[in-house]
Parts: C-alpha cells; structure tokens; sequence
C-alpha cells in the first residue's frame, strides 16, 4: 500500500501508474478521503480539548446553574465527540478500501504495456537443442516414460491435477533438495511452510482472496486461504512486528505446496503441467532495509538463473511490463525456459522475482528501527527458486532422446540417484 500523504501530494504520478498498469483505482478519491480523513481529526481533536475544558471547570466551586450549564455542555460534547469518533471511523475504512486498490509504483525504466508480450528481453542463456528425431511434448514423454498420470489425477481430483510415479517422484524431490542446497550456501534458512493462511494476511502480501476474479481457493467458515505461494507465509511471518536493524537483511527460503485455481486457464499454453491446481515450490524471500532493495532483487535473479544454468536448461530473462507485474512489485525480473513442446517451441516462464518496495510492509505492518530511533517500514522481495512442475517440463522436453528416454542433468544426478529415465 502507498503511503495516504504520498498519493496526495503525487496525484497525477500515481493516477498515471495505475492507467500504465491497466488497474481500476480512483487515486483521487483517496486524496478526498484523506483531506476528509484529516478535517475530521482536527475537528474530533477540537472537541476532546473542549471536554478536557469542561471537566477541568467542574472541579472549582461553582453555583448550581454553572454547574448545571456545565454538565448540559458536557453532554453535548461527549454526543459530539461519539458521532465525529463514529463519522472517522466509517471515513477511515473507506480510506483504506480504496487505498489498498492502488497498486504499487512501478520502477521507471519497467516497460509499459498491458500484458507478457510487452515484456522486454534483457539476457538469453544456454543453447536451445536441435533434435533430428520427432520431438515429442511433456505430456507425451511423461505417459510414455510412465512418470506422469493425468487420467487417474483427473479421475480421483479432477482436471488439472496429476500424480507423479516412479523416476518422476525422485526427480520432484531431487530438484527440490538441490535448489535448497543452493541457497542454504547462499544464507537462507530453510523453511517447511503451512499450506494454510489467514486472509488478512493474503490480503496484506496483496492477493486477493475473494471473488470471481481471485486465483486463490478459501476455506469455507474459515477465514483462510490455501496458499499459491510460499511468498504469502514467509512474508506474513513477521507481520505486526519491528524488527532490529541488525538482523537486517534476512533471507528465508520456503518449501510448500501451491494451490491455484486457474480458472479460464485453458488452451494448448496451459496443457499437461504448465498450468495445474496442485504443485510444489521453493520460494526466496528478503526482508531488507529501503537502500539495499535493488541489489536484493539483482542477488534473487542471480540465483534463479544460476540454478537453470547449472542444470544445462537455456532460458532467457525479461523485465516484466507494467500491465503484467501485479499490484505489489515495484520491479519483476522473468526467467522463461526454452520449452520445445510448447507451440513447436516457445519460451514459457519458470520463475519470477520482485522487489515489492514497503507495499506489503505497509499493509502487514512490519518495520525496523532506523538510527534516528524512528521506526520505518522495511523492503519486501520474493522470488521463485523452483517450481518444480515447471522444470520439470523443461528438463524433460530439453533432454529428451531418440529412444524417447530422457536424460537427467549432470547437476541433478546426485540428487535423484539416475542419469536417464528410460521406457518402461
């Protein structure tokens, strides 16, 4: 969330910002809001001084009908004060609905456009395989390699869902244990996240978890959430809290199963398991002081591609257009990994990390104590280790053979205990 002073004092700044993100907010009616926001406390303040008057004249002698006029005055100003407390309040919530609205201030030089082909792309790497046999797509080498059931998942769970067998089971837990290894060396203290969150807390990280446009599956009488992401229990983690200066930056790395509901998500894009209901990730997370953000974001596209160039995948990596960032990042770097099933060959996305500025320290309330002694509202970054349904596309359709086994990458041998899967 923006801060209410800032949007005042940036109205055509911030108005500019939510038409670049093709987002529905009304900034000027939070500036309204505001300046109504700030009348009514001066005004309620005003009445609280003029009881503290009153109270202090009943305490000196005074003849009945001073003291009668008095408490009728009294009266007045504690009605007063009851309905001006009650006409804040209500301003007070309308202020906040509409300022949650606003998104977030995209970094100036993040390419304005409304959705991914407006992406701009910065870096290409690996090479992309050139195969002299029929390539087959991931869903096909997954039944063939016997790795893969859709049918039993849709039958059991439903369209969208998908069990993992044999090869395929090593493979998800082999990619997991080698993206940990990796930022364990890095610093980040590894976490085994709840799959549940409230929704205040999904609210805060700037998810949205009710109505027809929400991605997100909630609990019936429960007021929470399934999580889609580890980003929203790492970053709920320190909610409500102020945090040393000292301890600051620190860096979390969260394994949990994602739930989406990915509705309207159909189509050849979405096939297999590109899009699914149900998948394991480990997500990076960093809590840092405001002046050390970008290099923060630059330490977590680092990582990400390090972790696909060592497994041999060739991608490339886009700055994220406006329309395309979501409403809590300032900044979101894209890795795409060449995929060859995917349209004859296409780049689809396998991670993403933002730097999310104070947008989500502001609505969860999470600062630090600068030098001064004042508390100030840290910086918030995620970012997407491994989505391990994701690369598990890559790694199949990059590394396939003639044979129609699959080879496994050097990297990842250790940790799946295999070198090829081979047919049944």
């Amino acid at each position: 969330m923006l801060d209410y002073k800032f949007i005042a004092e940036n109205l055509h700044a911030v108005s500019a910002n939510i038409a670049d993100r093709f987002m529905k907010a009304d900034a000027q009616e939070v500036a309204r809001l505001y300046e109504k926001r700030t009348e009514l406390t001066t005004h309620l303040q005003s009445l609280q001084q003029k009881r503290n008057a009153n109270a202090d004249s009943m305490k000196g002698k005074l003849e009945q009908q001073e003291r009668n006029a008095l408490i009728e005055e009294g009266k007045k100003l504690k009605e007063g004060i009851a309905a001006a407390e009650s006409e804040l309040a209500e301003v007070e919530k309308k202020l906040l609905t509409e300022a949650r609205k606003i998104p977030n201030m995209a970094h100036p030089d993040a390419p304005v456009g409304r959705e991914d082909k407006d992406n701009l792309e910065v870096k290409k790497v690996g090479v992309i395989p050139k195969f002299d046999f029929e390539s087959a797509d991931h869903v096909k080498l997954g039944q063939d390699l016997d790795i893969i059931d859709f049918d039993s998942a849709t039958k059991v769970s439903g369209t969208k869902f998908y069990y993992l067998k044999n090869e395929g089971v090593f493979l998800e837990l082999g990619l997991v244990r080698y993206a940990l290894d990796i930022l364990q060396k890095k610093g980040f203290t590894p976490f085994i996240t709840p799959d549940i969150a409230r929704e205040e807390i999904l609210e805060g990280i700037g998810f949205n978890p009710r109505g027809a446009e929400s991605n997100v599956y909630t609990l019936e009488g429960e007021d929470t959430c399934l999580v889609g992401t580890a980003e929203i229990t790492l970053g709920g983690y320190y909610s409500n809290m102020i945090l040393p200066k000292e301890k600051l930056p620190l860096r979390m790395a969260g394994l949990s199963h994602c739930f989406r509901r990915e509705a309207g998500a159909a189509g050849q894009f979405s096939k297999g398991l590109y899009r699914v209901h149900q998948f394991t990730k480990v997500e990076m997370f960093v809590y840092c002081l405001p002046e050390e953000s970008d290099r923060f974001h630059e330490e977590l596209r680092s990582i990400e591609e390090e972790i696909f160039e060592t497994l041999n995948i060739p991608f490339r990596v886009v700055d994220t257009c406006t329309g395309d960032l979501g409403a809590p990042a300032y900044r979101k770097w894209d890795l795409e990994a060449w995929m060859p099933g995917r349209n004859n060959g296409e780049w689809g996305e396998v991670t993403s990390t933002s730097n999310c500025t104070d947008y989500q320290a502001r609505r969860l309330n999470i600062r630090f104590k600068d030098s001064d002694g004042k508390n100030r509202f840290v910086h918030m970054l995620n970012g997407t280790a491994i989505a391990i349904s994701r690369a598990i596309i890559a790694i199949l359709e990059n590394f396939q053979q003639a044979d129609g086994s699959v080879r496994i990458p050097q990297a990842l041998v250790p940790y799946v205990g295999f070198d090829v899967i081979k047919k049944k």
